[in-house]
């Protein structure tokens, strides 16, 4: 296949591919298992992307977001989301000074690099709709102005998927600001094992803790191999491939609402992160495929009868995968 654009300079990548895997051996002294969701939510930060992580309670979902921002040298926020949570809460809001006889603004949560958004769906759509405007443009707009939050900035929520009583769904525009949705599901028995020993053997309680974890990154770093992992390079053909598979969203039997745009955007930044994490130098159509399950499956919805049926959209992604011929490597 021919490369779009010259391939960047091989030491400078394997040398931020090492960085990396310090950062992924940080996490993994805290967090059991789990592989292939570090290997996401790494994709994510470095296609400066926003993740959804959901789970059953107890998994580690709120430790892995902790244990991935001590492991960098960033500012870290975490919003709990409950029923009464305001968006000024998150955002920030105008204080009168009565001394200054003025109005002065104090930032919310959200101005920092790493925001846990721990629980998002247990506050409602008026709450949910304040973190729109910031996941979109990095700016939140308080009385009128325009503030920049820090950069880098990443949204990293969670969410319970079997609890009903209290919750409230994420609207689609919201969904669709997230780069990825991550699925945790429950250890394998020899990892649960190695928890179970780990937290029951000299701890008081069931939370492990991360202070033992060394920050091994600093913004500036990870700004640098954001814009390295943007320009890797990926042929037209490889383009075209991850379209046609978001096109064919649209059309799929069973599919009420397809991926828009934005899906095959968030396909291609995904698929180069991909590829960076697993120390290549250009994208290839595999990168295109390992990032499609997490890239997608939020932003198809099902018509009621495959509903009905049981049918996943995960199960959907892949019949479309195995439906779209990829090019030849």
């Amino acid at each position: 296949m021919d490369i779009e654009k010259e391939t960047p300079k091989e030491n400078n990548l394997n040398h931020y591919f090492q960085q990396s895997e310090q950062i992924r051996a940080a996490i993994n002294q805290v967090l059991i298992g789990q592989e292939q969701i570090v290997t996401d939510v790494l994709t994510a930060l470095f296609s400066a992307g926003h993740v959804l992580v959901e789970g059953v309670p107890g998994l580690g979902k709120t430790l892995l977001v902790k244990a991935l921002a001590k492991s960098l040298e960033c500012k870290f926020a975490r919003i709990q989301f409950t029923p009464d949570l305001m968006p000024s809460d998150i955002t920030g809001h105008a204080v009168f000074d009565m001394k200054q006889d003025t109005f002065k603004i104090r930032k919310g949560a959200v101005f920092t690099n790493l925001l846990l958004a721990d629980e998002v769906n247990r506050s409602p759509a008026k709450t949910q709709a304040a973190l729109l405007e910031v996941m979109q443009e990095r700016q939140v707009t308080i009385e009128g102005r325009a503030l920049n939050v820090g950069n880098p900035f990443m949204v990293l929520a969670t969410q319970n998927p079997i609890e009903q009583e209290g919750t409230y769904p994420l609207p689609e525009a919201e969904l669709d600001r997230f780069m990825l949705k991550l699925k945790m599901d429950y250890p394998i028995k020899e990892e649960e094992v190695s928890i179970a020993k780990i937290v029951t053997t000299g701890v008081v309680d069931d939370v492990l803790n991360v202070d033992a974890i060394n920050s091994t990154m600093a913004p500036e770093t990870i700004i640098e191999i954001q814009k390295a992992v943007s320009v890797i390079p990926i042929d037209e053909q490889v383009i075209d491939y991850a379209v046609r598979i978001v096109r064919a969203t649209r059309e799929w039997p069973g599919i009420e609402h397809g991926a828009g745009p934005r899906g095959s955007i968030a396909l291609i930044r995904a698929a180069r992160a991909a590829a960076f994490l697993r120390g290549g130098e250009f994208v290839i159509p595999d990168d295109i495929k390992s990032v499609s399950l997490p890239a997608l499956r939020h932003r198809i919805i099902h018509s009621a009868e495959i509903e009905i049926e049981g049918v996943s959209t995960d199960e959907t992604i892949l019949q479309i995968l195995n439906k779209i011929e990829s090019p030849r490597q």
